[in-house]
């Protein structure tokens, strides 16, 4: 069954993958990461599924409600889709950002990239996210 893109079940299954994955908790946990990042589309006025990260680990996943962000991440539907099924390696994020393609809402894309604690695992959760089955049709 596919899940929709950023509904409550989507973003559950993203807090399953994310917490069984070593490679994210490891590094994470290494920095007390912690931090609500919300996902959503280019345009719309508020992200639609949201995480709450603590030390590393999602504690709270689900549809936005008025949480307050650390990270929103909006890009049109055809490129999450896109992203999701092709990958997304740290060249394709470069591009994503500086064509506006793939837009932080709220974060510093900089200080992401330049901590390789932060940007691996930001790019391991990328992966994972291609591994729920997804109807993109939001």
């Amino acid at each position: 069954m596919s899940l929709k893109l950023f509904s409550e079940p989507w973003m559950k299954k993203l807090q399953q993958l994310w917490n069984d994955d070593p490679k994210m908790l490891k590094n994470l946990q290494k920095v007390d990461f912690y931090s609500y990042i919300g996902y959503g589309l280019k345009g719309e006025s508020h992200p639609r599924g949201f995480i709450y990260v603590d030390n590393g680990k999602v504690v709270e996943a689900g549809e936005w409600d008025g949480e307050s962000l650390n990270w929103d991440l909006r890009a049109d539907k055809a490129s999450w889709e896109k992203w999701l099924k092709e990958g997304f390696g740290l060249t394709r994020l470069g591009k994503a950002v500086a064509t506006g393609e793939l837009v932080f809402v709220v974060g510093d894309y900089r200080q992401m990239v330049r901590n390789v604690r932060l940007s691996v695992p930001f790019l391991r959760h990328l992966e994972l996210m291609s591994e729920i089955k997804t109807d993109y049709h939001v």
